[in-house]
């Protein structure tokens, strides 16, 4: 078959979120199917400046065609129609308007799908929520399915996604908590989809004697991969980090791979060792007590199930339902939702080798069943054989609800997106209960 990845950025220099997501899948793919990526020529996910030149390029052998962005964010502009969809009464309009402030727009890229539409066979949209995505899957509605690496925040709540979500082709889900939403916020049951995810390619030769002596690391520690943001949980895990310390006689390290958007503690316990290639993360992870994840919104977490095919634990954060999940279904991770939690369950993981070693197994275990590349390149397979042979016997297809007329796109009767979330299905989706391991509730007042 031959099928696009349309995505807002793209690059080998690109290591995280939907965007590293989309080029695995890529890459897995092309072995069996003609595959070319589209995107735009922004690196930067803040500003969506155009820093890479239009026009093919090649990435690890794929084909990649740039298309320009026409204008970069303006913080203030996005910050304002976003305060307004997500917490007033508005209007179609002012949600087309966000989207468009929210970036990256790339009305070339758009117009390339809807004229080519026809020499894909399908084309998978990554990330519902942006530009490219809404208008693309709007172009190409009987080839367009949608990656929606969706977490729970507020534009799950804006009507103007409803519509493409219910007329797309297929939905390829992160997780259960996902695929739930979803269906609660724009009433997809009906659409063809599947809980995915994505694979890693993990090495089988990491070796933690290299990173320490690369990085001059010794004796215990715990590792945080991915952007240091205060939206990732950084701050809080900071604070908690150091409040541990005074806490317990502990000699861990807290060492943090990945771009920071925040001060770092300057303080010994605390190691940053910027970006990394991928061996070395791999090292890091197979020497660590424990990956910390304190992200709040999360629509799958890629470094979790990498720690997890390393046979390492994990301590998340309780308050993402996608993370406290899938802590639930593995049986590989402990979960907090306050400081008393997060030092229970790190000097558990700090101190107890036996279940260290148990979660690690577990997590090990649960990669292999759920995310390891076999099992996602099947699902995807799958997923396109169904569709084809729906169009081969001349199903009944899908269609997508068009755009209301000018004034009713501009009538103000839309409810807060942040309203709507809150009255959608939240929690956990575990499949038996009991599942997860977690320290026991501190009594109120006791100290170690």
């Amino acid at each position: 078959m031959k099928l696009a990845v349309v995505v807002q950025r793209y690059g080998a220099e690109i290591n995280g979120g939907a965007e590293l997501h989309a080029r695995y899948v890529a890459e897995h793919l092309a072995p069996r199917h003609q595959v070319e990526v589209l995107t735009t020529c922004a690196r930067d996910y803040v500003t969506w400046k155009n820093e890479i030149a239009p026009g093919e390029d090649s990435v690890h052998g794929i084909r990649v065609r740039r298309f320009p962005v026409d204008r970069p964010r303006d913080p203030d502009d996005f910050g304002a129609r976003s305060h307004l969809v997500f917490g007033e009464t508005h209007s179609l309009a002012d949600e087309l308007a966000w989207l468009r402030s929210e970036g990256p727009s790339s009305p070339a890229l758009v117009k390339y799908v809807e004229r080519h539409r026809g020499d894909f066979d399908f084309l998978l949209f990554f990330s519902y929520r942006y530009y490219h995505a809404y208008w693309g899957a709007r172009a190409a509605p009987g080839r367009a399915i949608i990656v929606p690496t969706a977490e729970r925040d507020a534009a799950v709540g804006l009507s103007l996604f409803t519509p493409v979500l219910r007329g797309v082709r297929a939905l390829m889900y992160n997780s259960p908590e996902e695929q739930v939403m979803l269906q609660a916020a724009a009433g997809t049951p009906d659409v063809p989809g599947v809980v995915v995810g994505v694979g890693s390619d993990v090495p089988s030769g990491a070796d933690v004697r290299r990173f320490r002596a690369r990085h001059g690391v010794s004796g215990p520690y715990v590792v945080y991969v991915g952007r240091i943001d205060e939206n990732k949980g950084c701050k809080e895990l900071f604070d908690y980090f150091e409040r541990y310390r005074r806490w317990y006689p502990s000699a861990l390290t807290l060492v943090l791979i990945g771009k920071s958007l925040l001060p770092i503690p300057d303080a010994p316990w605390v190691r940053h060792l910027g970006f990394v290639d991928d061996q070395e993360k791999y090292d890091a992870m197979a020497g660590a007590e424990a990956l910390v994840m304190p992200s709040y919104y999360e629509s799958l977490s890629m470094v979790t199930l990498e720690s997890w095919a390393m046979g390492r634990p994990v301590l998340a954060n309780a308050r993402c339902d996608v993370l406290r999940g899938q802590c639930s279904r593995s049986n590989a991770g402990l979960y907090y939702e306050s400081f008393e939690d997060f030092a229970e369950a790190l000097q558990v993981l700090e101190s107890n080798v036996a279940l260290n070693l148990s979660l690690g197994q577990n997590g090990r275990e649960y990669f292999r069943r759920h995310y390891a590349w076999p099992v996602i390149e099947r699902k995807y397979d799958e997923m396109f054989a169904r569709l084809a042979d729906e169009d081969r016997r001349g199903g009944p297809g899908r269609t997508m609800e068009p755009l209301p007329g000018f004034f009713a796109r501009r009538a103000r009767v839309l409810p807060a997106a942040d309203a709507v979330l809150a009255s959608l299905p939240a929690g956990p989706v575990v499949g038996r209960p009991a599942a997860a391991v977690r320290p026991a509730p501190r009594r109120r007042g006791a100290r170690p």
